[in-house]
């Protein structure tokens, strides 16, 4: 429980300074580099793919020796060539 409260804690203490260093670019003339460092640092750690987890782990994942087998099946049902030729061809 306690680590818990202390990661919630960590994550407020933080975007608290995100957000501070967002207002303080926005509406202080004066900002600077400290708050451009700390913003830009905030939205580069947003971009960061935190919640991923190793194929290895997920259920019903293909593993990549399955890409070539899927793409030959399915270039080889019925009506792909006409899907390609971009037509709405009726079929005979």
């Amino acid at each position: 429980m306690a680590g818990r409260i202390a990661r919630w804690g960590v994550a407020l203490a933080l975007g608290a300074l995100w957000w501070w260093g967002v207002l303080r670019l926005v509406l202080v003339p004066d900002s600077g580099v400290l708050e451009g460092a700390v913003v830009a640092g905030g939205w580069g750690l947003s971009l960061l793919p935190v919640h991923c987890v190793p194929k290895a782990r997920v259920a019903g994942a293909a593993g990549s020796d399955q890409w070539a087998v899927s793409w030959q099946q399915w270039r080889s049902r019925e009506g792909r060539a006409e899907v390609r030729r971009g037509g709405d061809a009726p079929r005979a």
